[in-house]
Order: structure tokens, then C-alpha cells, then sequence
């Protein structure tokens, strides 16, 4: 028995010497990481002061500079509560009252989108403004406007199929996009607020059905489904603003791997990160992946002679936030994966190949995002959800 210890102690020893290497390495990794992130929200910061005193009025909001030019959207519009959202991870980053002020106008102007039937994407919009507010300030008058954006959201859930409805436009039956999958995150917080479960369990839903439908055996995705209302089984599957209908979208992945990732968080159910891990292993080894992983804006684009490979920084930033949080999620070989993947695309979004210059680009963040590319829209352009989840993977990376 005492031979048996000492061995056990020699090993013992031998381990935590080499978990104590590993550890400072982490740490030294970690560390690093962590002051590049804050460096860079600094930076951030003093592009978006420009930003602010360059656009001033909260329901005409810059939505995408493209070809020299800024395109506005009205409070109806989904990405309406993307530069809101911007102005929030400002405050939380510098603790400024003025970007506290500033926040709080710009998200006050979207009170009534809680009331907004013509979009799916009021998850965006409300989550991204007054989300933020409530997670920053515990303002508590606004968890009744985000509940209320809730049951707006859930009048668009057809328990029959079990999914959310998304384009309110166009000639399909049931339409529901990939990108449906972030507008979960408001019911799984109104259940969690309300203690009403079918929130919960419309979302829970709504993620289990996409996850059977939109994905193909490799792990990639399509970017919409139509389902017929009476079988509740899909008619048709394509990819409306890829390349084609068998092709990978590169948003759309995005949004996947983020979505399961976020739906994990919530249920802890294995079977949604098992599905985003293998999401994410898709884009990670894709043979099309650029070295700097900012991916083109379909995977496939390389492979077509005719298409031009534009990047897509916006489905970059995405895609670093959702490996940030799913690093916490898994095992240390795998996270370390992850966190070196994530510090990857921010090390080369915050390059000045795609982050602009102080003063230019519109006062945008990020270059280099596509947007809608088969109807030539916001090509090689600035888009304000894609400087979003910038803000969002610098402010996880921060936390390092």
C-alpha cells in the first residue's frame, strides 16, 4: 500500500506539474487575449463617438454603408436595434454616463416594436436595445416591454408544425429561416421572467424541428424551409440568398452555431450542443475556409467560377462570439479549440483589412461584409449587425 502511494505521488506530482504548465500557458493565453479585446472596445468606443454625432435621430437608423453611401431603416426594420445594441456594449465597456444616455435613446425610440407583427425578427430588434438595457441597468420596467415582444413573437408559432413562421412576404406556404433561431433567446428569457413555460417550450420546439429539417448529413444548412400547414412537413428547402439551394450560406451557418450554442445555454440539453459543436467542426475544416477565418460569403462561392468571392465579416464576428460562449460549454481540449479559433477571426476583423480607419466607412466598424449577394445588395459593404457581434465577441473575449 505504501509503494502503491508514493507511485500515485510521483504521478500525482508529474500531473499537476504538467496542469500547472498547461494552466500558465492558458492563463498567459487568456490574459493576452483579454487586453488585445479591451484595446480594441477602446477603439471601438472612439469610431462610434463619431458614429453618434453623425447620426443623430434614433428612428432613422444606419443600417449599412455601401459604395460611399449610408443606408437608414426605420424602427420596423429588423436591424433597427443592431446600433442600439452597439451603444450598450460601449457603456458596458467604458462605464461612461454619456453612453448610458445615449443607449437608453436609441432603445426608448423602439418601445412600440414590442407590438411589431410584420417582422420574426423582433428578437433582434428588442433583444439587441432593451435586452440590454434590462442586463445592464435592471431597469424593471423593461422586462414587461420584452415579455410583451414575447407573446407578440409567439403569435407567429404554429404548434402543429412546432416552429415559428418567418417572411411575412413572397409565395411560400410556411417559410422559416435559419436565422429564426436567435429570436429564441427572448422566449426562453420571457419564460425564465414570466415562470410561463410555453415560451420555453415553443423555442425548445422551434430549435428540435430546425435541427431535423434544415440540416443535412455533413452539418451544414439550408437557409430556408417551407413547410405545408396541414402535414407540417417541409414542401421545399433552398438557400434564397447563397448560391445555391445545396449550397452553405455563410451567415446562415453562423446563425446556427451561435443559435444551438444560445439554445444549450438554456436548456442544457446535450443534444443542442452536440449539434452546434458539429456545426462548428463544418466551418472550422471547411476545405474553403480562408486562413484568417472570415469566410467568403458562401462556403461553396470558390468552387463556382462565375461568383465573386466577397468575405463576410458580419457572419465572422458571429461566428467568434458563438465559439466564446461555446467554449464554456466543453471539455479543455475543445475549448482551448474554440478560444484559439474565436481570437483568430477578432485578430483579423480588428486587422485594418477589415476594421476601418478612425473617420471612415461611415463611422461603421467592420468592412468587408456582404449582405444580399444574388440581389447585388451591400456588397463589400459595412453592416451594423455584423459591428454588433464584433462588440459582442470583444466583450466575451474581455471577460477572458
Amino acid at each position: 500500500m505504501k509503494r502503491y502511494n508514493a507511485i500515485a505521488l510521483i504521478l500525482g506530482a508529474t500531473f499537476a506539474f504538467s496542469a500547472c504548465a498547461e494552466n500558465t500557458h492558458q492563463d498567459t493565453f487568456n490574459t493576452q487575449s483579454a487586453e488585445f479585446c479591451s484595446v480594441n472596445l477602446d477603439k471601438a468606443a472612439g469610431q462610434l463617438d463619431d458614429f453618434r454625432q453623425a447620426y443623430t435621430n434614433p428612428k432613422n437608423i444606419p443600417t449599412a454603408f455601401t459604395d460611399g453611401k449610408t443606408k437608414f431603416t426605420k424602427p420596423m426594420g429588423w436591424t433597427s436595434g443592431f446600433v442600439a445594441g452597439n451603444f450598450w456594449y460601449i457603456y458596458e465597456h467604458t462605464q461612461d454616463k454619456s453612453w448610458l444616455n445615449t443607449a437608453n435613446q436609441w432603445t426608448h425610440a423602439l418601445e412600440d416594436m414590442r407590438f411589431n407583427r410584420k417582422t420574426h425578427d423582433i428578437g433582434f430588434i428588442m433583444s439587441s436595445s432593451y435586452g440590454h438595457g434590462l442586463r445592464l441597468t435592471k431597469e424593471q420596467s423593461y422586462g414587461p416591454l420584452l415579455d410583451d415582444a414575447a407573446k407578440t413573437l409567439m403569435e407567429r408559432y404554429n404548434p402543429n408544425i412546432g416552429v415559428t413562421f418567418s417572411w411575412s412576404w413572397g409565395t411560400w406556404e410556411f417559410p422559416v429561416i435559419i436565422d429564426n433561431m436567435m429570436n429564441l433567446e427572448l422566449l426562453f428569457n420571457a419564460s425564465l421572467r414570466t415562470g410561463d413555460k410555453t415560451f420555453h417550450d415553443a423555442a425548445v420546439s422551434h430549435a428540435t424541428v430546425t435541427m431535423k429539417h434544415h440540416y443535412r448529413p455533413d452539418h451544414s444548412s439550408y437557409h430556408l424551409v417551407n413547410y405545408d400547414r396541414d402535414t407540417g412537413l417541409p414542401n421545399n428547402k433552398q438557400t434564397f440568398q447563397g448560391i445555391a439551394d445545396d449550397s452553405s450560406w455563410a451567415r446562415g451557418q453562423s446563425w446556427g452555431a451561435y443559435g444551438y450554442t444560445m439554445v444549450y445555454r438554456f436548456t442544457q440539453d446535450k443534444k443542442f450542443l452536440q449539434h452546434a459543436k458539429n456545426i462548428v467542426n463544418y466551418l472550422l475544416t471547411h476545405k474553403n475556409m480562408p486562413e484568417d477565418l472570415v469566410p467568403y460569403f458562401d462556403y461553396d462561392a470558390p468552387d463556382d467560377p462565375e461568383v465573386t468571392n466577397y468575405r463576410d465579416s458580419s457572419a465572422a464576428s458571429l461566428l467568434a462570439s458563438a465559439l466564446l460562449e461555446l467554449a464554456t460549454y466543453v471539455d479543455q481540449t475543445e475549448a482551448d479549440r474554440y478560444k484559439k479559433a474565436a481570437m483568430k477571426i477578432i485578430r483579423s476583423l480588428s486587422s485594418p483589412e477589415y476594421l476601418a480607419a478612425k473617420g471612415q466607412n461611415g463611422h461603421f466598424l467592420l468592412k468587408q461584409a456582404t449582405g444580399h449577394y444574388p440581389a447585388n445588395l451591400d456588397l463589400n459593404s459595412a453592416l451594423n449587425y455584423g459591428d454588433y457581434y464584433y462588440l459582442e465577441a470583444l466583450t466575451r473575449c474581455k471577460s477572458l
